[in-house]
């Protein structure tokens, strides 16, 4: 019989090849335009995605892509910069602002092709006039630990920046703009990816006041004048600049959920893709599936074991006011809360991890449960609950040497969760 844990291991390594640039972009690749064909782009895979733009075009090209500290990748046309995510730095700011004076350049017969991944957001982060960096690297962290959804996270940015929410599309008018976007994002909502730097959005500013309250966020005078003022307004649908943008999805989660799906069931296990969009407080999603395994596990309802249980989406983790917190990321989060919740069961394995191959800020994609985790942890004195109370999911998995560490992936789909119930013995 497969070994279990190999099992989920290679399920998740199907996931993220699936998604891979070189495999995923060339079908959406247009025509050379007439004039100059200019390459812009950020995220976590802009560097993977400008290689294989690279690999279709050849000479001549030019352009800048923004990635995260170490996921730059060799390239011949196109600069590669490297910036901070998930809160922006200076490097980003200046990269973002490079990016919009290039875009304003362009012409009538000139092709801009952008590409969009996850991490773009924080990547090409460049706020309005009268918001500084600082106050900006204070509202994303509030925003990191309120427990937005993403969707949400990415409204707010798309009003306080000049370059999202369809304004670098905007920039490039009046040249043929196509974006090539990689989700990362529960829905696929292509305005949410990057926060849609080439996409219209139909979102407010108003929205964006209402989130922040909701989460009880307090932003600097600067920061509410601006989301008060008419220049806060994002490209809207029926603005003649982007009648003529073209997006293309080229890869979601969905996509990497079925190559893990085919991989498990070409090994004799069936495969039930659960969703593609999972979110909600990763404790509570985890405690959910755990009590969906047992199910299995005990009743073989509503599937018979041996099975196993894929999803994806994008889970949140709440930090409060004061609370100690250790190094959490939310798939550790969820598998912590997860393995509690299934109580040591001899027949439940599951793995939770990132397919950017981060998790939170660790440069670790994430961790595998197997039967036994509880009694191996207890022999080293860790109290499970104790690191689940302090967010502490890395430090607890990695104590047992069950953490999944991949560097860079140069690629990103969000989370890939997978869980294996065993035939009863």
């Amino acid at each position: 019989m497969t070994d279990p844990a190999f099992l989920l291991r290679a399920a998740f390594d199907a996931a993220v090849a699936a998604a891979d640039p070189m495999r995923c972009l060339k079908p959406f690749l247009p025509e050379r335009p007439r004039g100059r064909l200019v390459v812009l782009g950020a995220g976590k895979g802009a560097a993977s995605m400008a290689r294989a733009v690279e690999a279709h075009y050849g000479a001549p090209l030019e352009g800048l892509v923004v990635t995260r500290y170490g996921h730059a990748l060799p390239t011949q046309w196109i600069e590669v910069v490297e910036a901070s995510h998930p809160v922006p730095d200076a490097a980003g700011l200046k990269a973002a602002q490079r990016c919009l004076e290039i875009a304003q350049g362009l012409g009538p017969d000139d092709l801009l092709l952008t590409l969009v991944s996850g991490g773009g957001s924080a990547l090409l982060t460049l706020p309005l006039p009268g918001i500084t960096l600082e106050e900006i690297q204070g509202l994303y962290r509030a925003l990191l630990g309120s427990g937005a959804a993403i969707n949400e996270f990415n409204c707010v940015r798309r009003h306080l920046s000049q370059t999202q929410g369809g304004r670098l599309a905007a920039a490039a008018h009046p040249a043929r703009v196509v974006g090539l976007l990689m989700s990362d994002v529960p829905g696929d909502d292509p305005a949410a990816i990057a926060s849609g730097p080439v996409v219209a959005d139909s979102s407010t500013s108003a929205e964006a006041v209402e989130i922040l309250a909701r989460y009880r966020i307090e932003v600097p005078p600067s920061v509410a004048a601006v989301l008060a003022s008419p220049e806060s307004e994002s490209v809207k649908p029926d603005d003649a600049r982007l009648a003529g943008v073209e997006t293309h999805m080229t890869v979601t989660p969905q996509v990497s959920l079925d190559a893990a799906a085919r991989l498990v069931t070409a090994s004799g296990i069936p495969a039930h893709i659960l969703s593609d969009r999972l979110e909600g407080e990763a404790k509570d999603a985890g405690a959910v599936l755990a009590s969906i395994a047992q199910q299995i596990a005990s009743r073989g309802q509503p599937f018979s074991p041996p099975c196993m249980l894929l999803s994806g989406g994008e889970t949140t983790v709440t930090l409060r006011a004061h609370e100690e917190t250790g190094r959490g990321g939310r798939n550790v989060e969820f598998l912590l809360a997860f393995g509690l919740a299934a109580q040591d069961h001899p027949g439940i394995y599951a793995l939770a991890a990132d397919t950017d191959g981060i998790d939170g800020i660790e440069d670790i994609a994430g961790a595998i449960w197997t039967p036994g985790t509880c009694v191996r942890a207890a022999a080293l004195g860790l109290e499970p609950r104790a690191f689940l109370s302090r967010h502490d999911g890395h430090g607890f998995f990695e104590a047992l040497g069950q953490s999944i560490i991949t560097g860079p992936t140069h690629t990103n789909v969000n989370d890939f969760r997978a869980i294996y119930i065993a035939p009863p013995v």
